[in-house]
């Protein structure tokens, strides 16, 4: 269902994983080793929600952390997008 606004697989993995856990931070190998998905492709894809504005980043040492701006005007909207979709999944499983 959120395919439909966010096009693109890998954005809508990390959408969900920053909506579902507001509190993480990540660096680019481990959230692209927790969605299954390619480094390169998850860079990419970060540096995109950070010039949009959903993610901020802090550099520790030798490595770039992503985590959600907790200011982002659409994340309430996006999070409740994501519980939405989430439950209907769950009812669809129920079901069969």
């Amino acid at each position: 269902m959120l395919d439909i606004f966010i096009t693109s697989r890998v954005r809508r993995k990390i959408v969900v994983v920053f909506t579902k856990y507001p509190q993480l931070k990540a660096h680019v190998r481990a959230l692209a080793k927790l969605i299954k998905e390619d480094p390169g492709n998850v860079q990419r894809e970060l540096k995109r929600l950070h010039r949009a504005g959903f993610l901020q980043r802090a550099k520790e040492k030798n490595t770039t952390l992503y985590y959600v701006d907790p200011d982002f005007l659409l994340l309430p909207e996006l999070q409740a997008m994501v519980e939405k979709v989430q439950n209907l999944h769950d009812k669809k499983s129920e079901e069969v």
